[in-house]
């Protein structure tokens, strides 16, 4: 009897092309798409090569994740402006997915987690001080939980080195500048196509969510009419971005918090197990459902009759009795 004939044909095939093909099951998992269709034979067409040229080279693959720029600054949404327990849940999912990926791709895997609240604050109103804050307690939180799969960077990161040290106001104008498209550009662009539509109605209603404030006074027609005149330009500021990270960061893969067309060289992701969600840990809270996280706006928590509960002091999440995915608002 051959023993060694049944042992290569039971060992796993280890080519650069199998490995690729178990990464992207594993991704497509939690892949965040634009619709129901049943379209992972698209994706796997455009990806896979993509995947299987990282991985031939023999390194950690280093995804990049544009994200987690700032809390709301909506108090209806989420707890306070500092990181909690929706962040811990995200970071710590996509550390156990560096993990899981590890176990196929020996060399390992990392997330460049992009923070890119400095880039749309003044779009976003959020105080750069705020967003500052929220970068250095994210920082502290990713090395607490995935020292060595997540590094957090920001818009200053990203910049050519002789502009590291230039102020928020300056280093916005500077990536406009350079790496950026006019609002008219950027409008024909996305609404040419559905998805482009979508994502754009996707982010006007995230203006107007955050807009909608316990202390906003005018009329809501007026905040609606804002909030597209807003969106476009976080649109046109998250292109500019993507141009920088792409010349600051060669090589990586991208990851987005936005659902992608197959064809994009983007892969859109959830941020949790949790996958029907539009929420994302920065428009919401977590809530712990019999020992079950999901996210939830605060508004509905509070509703349902959710109790926050501290830790070290500060509000850290809510508990629940009875709670569902579905039944978050987008």
């Amino acid at each position: 009897m051959d023993i060694d004939y049944f042992a290569r044909k039971q060992a796993p095939d280890t080519s650069p092309s199998a490995i690729a093909v178990r990464i992207l099951d594993e991704l497509l998992r939690w892949r965040r798409r634009p619709d129901d269709r049943d379209d992972h034979a698209s994706v796997r067409h455009h990806h896979l090569p993509r995947l299987q040229k990282a991985i031939e080279c023999a390194a950690p693959l280093t995804f990049l994740l544009p994200a987690f720029p700032a809390k709301s600054p909506n108090p209806r949404k989420v707890l306070g402006n500092l990181p909690d327990t929706a962040e811990r849940i995200a970071l710590t999912f996509l550390n156990d997915l560096c993990q899981r990926i590890g176990e196929y791709h020996k060399p390992g895997a990392r997330v460049l987690l992009c923070s890119d609240g400095h880039v749309f604050a003044d779009t976003i109103r959020v105080a750069d001080a705020t967003v500052a804050q929220y970068q250095v307690q994210l920082r502290e939180l990713a090395r607490e939980i995935a020292p060595s799969s997540i590094e957090v960077v920001n818009l200053h990161d990203a910049l050519p080195a002789e502009h590291a040290d230039i102020g928020f106001e300056q280093a916005r104008a500077y990536l406009m500048k350079h790496y950026g498209k006019s609002a008219d550009d950027t409008r024909a662009q996305y609404m040419a196509d559905e998805v482009g539509r979508a994502h754009y109605r996707a982010i006007t209603r995230f203006m107007f969510e955050d807009g909608l404030t316990p202390d906003y006074n005018g009329s809501r027609n007026a905040l609606q009419v804002d909030s597209r005149q807003r969106a476009i330009e976080v649109i046109r500021r998250s292109q500019a971005w993507g141009n920088l990270l792409d010349q600051a960061y060669p090589g990586t893969l991208r990851l987005s918090i936005h659902p992608q067309a197959p064809a994009s060289p983007k892969f859109g992701i959830h941020l949790s197990d949790c996958v029907d969600t539009w929420l994302t840990p920065w428009h919401a809270v977590a809530v712990d459902v019999g020992g079950q996280f999901r996210l939830m706006k605060r508004e509905d928590v509070e509703r349902a009759g959710g109790r926050v509960v501290h830790v070290d002091g500060r509000p850290s999440h809510f508990v629940i009795e009875h709670a569902r995915c579905q039944g978050e608002s987008r």
